[in-house]
């Protein structure tokens, strides 16, 4: 697994809504926007509503391949963007887990393979 560095584990943790990428039976890809929280063992786990009923859900059972992106608008003038794109693996959860009452209990979790970032300068990474 690929590791985040110091820069995008502390950006990732000030940011709250990602686009999640799937691919369906078809070979089309599907973005929905996630709630996403990373995990000290540089993973991250997506939770929502009954999850397990979702498309993004039926498509990683068929095709584990997933892409996560978190970005934002720092400045206007100038224009300054700054993200991470995380592409890797999904395993699907099912059980208990301490995301909140609010989730159902199917959780995606995301093993990072490929990470790449940008405009974190001022964190230390680019």
């Amino acid at each position: 697994m690929t590791e985040f560095s110091a820069a995008e584990r502390a950006y990732l943790r000030t940011q709250r809504l990602g686009r999640l990428a799937t691919v369906d039976p078809h070979g089309q890809p599907q973005a929905n926007p996630v709630g996403f929280f990373p995990q000290d063992d540089g993973t991250i786990l997506i939770g929502g509503l009954a999850m397990g009923r979702t498309k993004k859900w039926r498509n990683l059972e068929k095709n584990p391949k997933v892409a996560l992106v978190v970005d934002d608008v720092v400045s206007v003038r100038p224009w300054k963007v700054r993200g991470v794109d995380i592409r890797g693996e999904a395993e699907l959860l099912t059980g208990p887990h301490e995301l909140g009452p609010h989730f159902s209990e199917e959780v995606i979790r995301i093993h990072p393979k490929r990470i790449h970032s940008w405009g974190l300068e001022e964190q230390g990474e680019g």
